[in-house]
């Protein structure tokens, strides 16, 4: 029977028997993956480790259901987990007996908080995100997810932190306390992801690589040796329950809630960005992705669990284990399921390397040298915006990484507003063609006494001056006198107040230095600002033209109002 549209999501009426397997695969591998990392970042944000697994069931099918991502996998991450323990610390201690509600709680308010943004339709502020902030900050997250990886890979500590440079200065200094079967096996595991992949599209090789060194460990009793596993994973399903709460606690927690949900939709949406750019078969949609996660979190609120959002490596692996729609996320569920119930045994002997493997094999696909150079050549200052977010993100942390980037992008777009293309064109010989004369040279003339400015970019407070400066310059510095300015025009397509204040008194000043003004081709909403403020009339409708041939054959001088020396204050 067909689900109703309004009920079933897109990727499962549309579903193909194709994508099976790759769903099958990524879901089994991401849902391995899920077991020990939801423990460790259940340990991270001062739970016990079960309530990591209990974050990994329900909020999966919820993300599932509403998600637009294929491949995001939704579950506990670093840096959420490092939030909730800053959070929750400044209002109890770890360990407390409401320590593990008020976790619980945090990750409804989170839910709350996205939900509402969601209906609201907030997701426009991913706009925020361009294609060069996402290449450095996905770029430098995967150094910093592989460096966090050595300690697992070399069988050593090495500092807690999200910052690089503090990662490899401790691994260096422990250089000698490597662990060399842990070594071997997580070298193993790289080899056999990479070979596999190489050989064969079909044969899952981090499920591979997964046998491999549950075998390697069990048949030749590594754990002796120092190689450390997975080991026990407490048994039974998370309870469905709301948390107990007070008025009070929530509006302690209310601050948190709200970065956390920023911080997790914008890390969340920059991954599934990341990954959408290397799949063509579906769109993201911001205010569904905010619905989904928000449903996600106040799933994890009801079965004890603390903050989720899209993970960083989980994601990565998921894509390069095949996943083809979210029932990956659905059957990473079932199999963490299963695992609370029967399975717990069957991974006790997973070497922590081996999940190392997966994450560095995957996560390293993601640095992007090839958009660097690209970027290179094409548009230095997208470069130079990815390099700082690459940087600020490598060294300064996530958030700030990113948050650098969407500043330094905000500002670079608003610096180019400010300073819009402005050419002076001239006309192609025996032809009613106009063109740049900088970039066709003597393929076009100058018409003598007149100027033709096109001007592409809108006029507003911000670089009417650079306008009114341009075009003095451009008078200032040719040959011959100017006796008519004409603007093409198509390229304004607004005007504001300030603007056209400013405007009228220039157009006055250019009048009274005897310099007739006639446009060329303004479009709708530039034509009704004019009408509007009154200025079109003050101009005079026989001085705006269609096109640039017209206004050159006009023989209509300057209105009146324009040769007046007196500056227009209304």
């Amino acid at each position: 029977m067909r689900l109703p549209t309004t009920l079933a999501p897109d990727w499962l009426l549309k579903y193909r028997s194709d994508w099976l397997r790759g769903d099958l695969a990524a879901g089994l591998t991401v849902g391995i993956m899920l077991i020990p990392q939801g423990m460790a970042y259940a340990m991270l944000a001062g739970l016990p480790p079960i309530h990591g697994l209990y974050a990994a069931t329900l909020p999966l099918l919820a993300y599932a259901l509403l998600g637009t991502s294929r491949q995001l996998a939704v579950g506990p991450v670093a840096m959420d987990s490092l939030l909730t323990a800053a959070s929750l610390g400044a209002i109890t201690v770890i360990g407390a007996e409401n320590y593990l509600a008020l976790a619980a709680l945090l990750a409804l308010l989170v839910g709350g908080v996205q939900l509402l943004a969601g209906t609201l339709r907030l997701g426009f502020l991913v706009d925020l995100l361009s294609r060069p902030i996402i290449s450095g900050f996905t770029s430098a997250a995967a150094i910093i997810i592989g460096a966090s990886q050595l300690k697992h890979l070399l069988g050593i500590e090495t500092a807690r932190s999200s910052y690089v440079h503090d990662i490899l200065w401790s691994a260096m200094m422990k250089i000698n306390e490597v662990n060399l079967p842990t070594l071997l096996i997580g070298t193993g595991g790289i080899l056999i992801i990479i070979l596999v992949k190489k050989y064969s599209r079909i044969i899952p090789g981090p499920l591979l690589a997964v046998a491999f060194g549950i075998l390697m460990v069990y048949g030749s009793g590594l754990t002796d040796a120092g190689v450390k596993i997975v080991g026990s994973i407490p048994a039974g399903l998370p309870p469905l329950r709301m948390p107990a709460f007070t008025w009070t606690t929530v509006t302690q927690l209310s601050s948190a809630a709200l970065t956390i949900a920023l911080v997790g939709f914008m890390e969340s949406i920059a991954v599934a960005k990341a990954v959408r750019n290397r799949h063509r078969d579906y769109e993201l949609d911001a205010n569904r992705e905010l619905l989904a996660l928000g449903a996600a979190n106040v799933a994890a609120g009801l079965v004890a669990g603390y903050p989720v959002t899209g993970g960083f490596s989980r994601t990565a692996v998921n894509d390069q284990a095949g996943a083809k729609t979210p029932l990956a996320g659905i059957i990473s569920a079932l199999l963490i399921g299963l695992t609370l119930l029967f399975l717990t045994s069957w991974f006790y002997y997973l070497p922590q390397a081996i999940l190392a493997s997966l994450i560095m094999v995957a996560v390293f696909k993601l640095i992007d040298v090839r958009e660097a150079k690209r970027l290179w050549q094409i548009d230095r200052a997208d470069f130079w915006l990815l390099f700082v977010t690459f940087i600020g993100t490598l060294f300064l942390g996530i958030q700030l990484g990113i948050g650098l980037g969407v500043v330094l992008s905000l500002i670079v777009h608003i610096y180019r507003s400010m300073r819009p293309h402005l050419a002076v064109l001239g006309r192609i010989p025996d032809t009613n063609v106009f063109r740049n004369i900088d970039r066709f040279g003597k393929g076009v003339e100058e018409i003598p006494g007149v100027l033709i400015i096109r001007f592409d970019g809108p006029l507003y407070f911000g670089n009417l001056s650079y306008f009114q400066q341009k075009i003095k310059s451009v008078i200032a510095i040719r040959k011959d006198p100017v006796k008519t300015l004409i603007l093409k025009a198509e390229g304004i397509h607004s005007i504001d107040s300030t603007a056209l204040f400013d405007l009228e008194i220039f157009l006055q000043d250019l009048a009274t230095e005897g310099i007739e003004i006639r446009f060329a081709g303004f479009i709708g909403p530039a034509r009704d600002a004019l009408q509007k403020s009154g200025l079109r009339d003050r101009i005079g409708d026989h001085q705006f033209y269609l096109d640039v041939a017209t206004a050159l054959s006009s023989d209509h001088p300057a209105p009146e109002a324009l040769q007046s020396n007196e500056k227009i204050t209304n």
